[in-house]
């Protein structure tokens, strides 16, 4: 595996073996190649490193991960849509423990706030 597409799901095995900060290179190289709004470098490395939590998570099988990334698709999104629903998702509940200074991970309101997620829900942006 030398690069990386959101669109075309990665082989598991093939994804965990590769170091974590090359994981994170190899988003970065896709991100600065698509036709995107470029990103100021520390967004990037947040853009980076959720989509490899995600694609983390996709592989290693964590539920309901890649429920949530196939029920989106099958209601029209695409992969690289899908992992950014979820990566919403995920940013915002760090980002509320941050600020609550909660002293662990709740990974069942995570786990509730994904299994809401819908392709219907995001687009109001509800999630």
């Amino acid at each position: 595996m030398n690069t990386y597409d959101p669109s075309i799901a990665p082989v598991p095995e093939e994804w965990l073996a590769w170091p974590e900060d090359e994981r994170v290179e190899l988003v970065r190289s896709f991100r600065e190649t698509a036709e995107e709004m470029p990103l100021e470098e520390a967004q990037m490395e947040v853009h980076a490193g959720i989509h490899v939590v995600v694609e983390n998570q996709i592989a290693m099988g964590v539920e309901p991960v890649p429920a949530t990334i196939a029920k989106l698709m099958r209601q029209g999104l695409s992969r690289h849509e899908a992992i950014h629903a979820v990566g919403a998702v995920l940013s915002g509940e760090v980002w509320k423990s941050q600020q609550q200074e909660k002293s662990k991970w709740e990974s069942g309101v995570y786990r509730r706030k994904l299994e809401k997620l819908t392709a219907k829900r995001l687009r109001k942006g509800q999630y």
